[in-house]
């Protein structure tokens, strides 16, 4: 009898039995998923060739076009307070960072020099006054010695002369009187508008005086008024002539929100047009201006400012999700009677707050919301039991999409003639 042989195999076919199983197993797993995801895809609605889908009808109404952009907030006026004379600082009445009154008074500067210099104009017009009393009463003599001719007429002009002279510098010097009772109220420096104090360069004791370009010189205090405050932003250029016409007709709403949670939006009203387009951007500069009691916006925030200057009356919406996006152009599915798709190329006008404002298809026609991405023309389709897509996004005709509750912005779509 032969020995029976109990080798024991190589390693490298145990490695090329480890791949093989392997490989099959692999295979085997892959045909299982797919077998699986055929059975289990709710396009096919049980193998009758036909995808679920959920659809809503075109519907038509007034739709408030809605446009947002990001604000700048600035203050309404800003103003430098600077000293009118040269003095000292005696008092400072203010702190830093407090709300003043208009005429609060801010700072007293030390005045002896004003008082000097007035108390001596008015000391000059004391003698002028006698001055002239006595030229007048030197003229009335020689007027009556003229008569009796005792003098001559050129006498009598000199007399006369020397009246009118000093008349004339009586004049002058009551001017000055004037100029230095002002200079001696500028000691007294007081706020020309209400609002918030920003920082205080001076201390009593410092040296003032008037300028612009000197640290002597330089800004005692700056004053913002915040209420009302002012909120800065662009909009595209096409949005120009809906805005004047807006503007024109009367008060154009504006609200702004702030980037944080539990905060209501504040409501403005459009105040300013700029006169020129930005032609780097194509942009038109707008103002806004809102209440500020509270001091919510404060000057440099930023804010997100939406107003809506126009509406599209009788628009025809439908569900934002329902308008595809193909290699040439955006299109909706319609369902036919047959439950057939059919693919309708359309233009898109507007797409705001889940909401596309569309032309090209009928009133009433049902398009496809959900399930899209598996069709393709001529598709059958059935709608999918139990939702309520289509009730829930369409509106009434003639009532305008809601707001409430949603954070979406207003995306406006140029038309084919890239107006809207």
């Amino acid at each position: 009898m032969e020995a029976v042989s109990h080798e024991k195999p190589s390693p490298r076919a145990k490695r090329r039995m480890w791949v093989s199983m392997a490989a099959i197993s692999l295979i085997a797993l892959a045909a299982g998923i797919w077998i699986w995801h055929v059975r289990s895809t709710p396009g096919n609605a049980k193998g009758t060739g036909a995808f679920q889908v959920v659809s809503a009808p075109v519907t038509q109404a007034d739709v408030s076009v809605r446009l947002t952009a990001n604000g700048t907030v600035s203050a309404l006026q800003t103003v430098d307070v600077r000293p009118q004379i040269s003095a000292t600082v005696k008092v400072v009445h203010i702190k830093e960072g407090q709300f003043v009154h208009k005429g609060d008074r801010l700072f007293t500067l030390d005045a002896r020099t004003e008082d000097a210099n007035l108390s001596k104009a008015e000391a000059q017009v004391v003698k002028d006054r006698a001055d002239l009393m006595n030229a007048k009463r030197s003229l009335e003599r020689e007027r009556g010695l003229l008569k009796l001719e005792y003098v001559s007429q050129s006498e009598f002009d000199t007399a006369q002369n020397l009246v009118d002279g000093l008349r004339g510098q009586l004049a002058i010097d009551l001017a000055s009187v004037e100029a230095s009772r002002v200079a001696r109220s500028f000691d007294q420096i007081n706020a020309p508008i209400a609002g918030r104090t920003g920082t205080i360069a001076v201390y009593p004791g410092s040296l003032v005086q008037p300028g612009t370009s000197t640290a002597i010189g330089a800004v005692l205090v700056s004053i913002t008024q915040l209420d009302p405050i002012n909120v800065s932003f662009t909009l595209p250029e096409r949005e120009l002539a809906g805005l004047q016409q807006a503007f024109a007709k009367g008060e154009v709403p504006v609200s702004a929100k702030q980037d944080l949670a539990n905060q209501t939006d504040l409501k403005g009203r459009l105040v300013f047009i700029d006169n020129t387009v930005d032609t780097a951007s194509g942009t038109i500069r707008l103002k806004a201006e809102f209440p500020n009691a509270d001091h919510r916006l404060w000057p440099g925030m930023f804010v997100t400012v939406e107003l809506a200057p126009r509406t599209l009356a009788g628009a025809l919406t439908v569900p934002a999700q329902a308008v595809q996006t193909g290699p040439e152009n955006r299109f909706l599915y319609v369902i036919g009677e047959d439950n057939k798709v059919a693919s309708l190329p359309i233009n898109v006008r507007l797409i705001q707050n889940g909401i596309a404002v569309v032309e090209g298809i009928a009133l009433g026609a049902r398009v496809v919301v959900e399930g899209a991405q598996n069709l393709r023309p001529d598709s059958v389709v059935v709608e999918a039991g139990g939702s309520a897509m289509g009730k829930k996004t369409v509106k009434p005709a003639g009532s305008a999409p809601s707001t409430t509750g949603t954070t979406d912005k207003a995306t406006v779509q140029p038309d084919s003639t890239g107006k809207l």
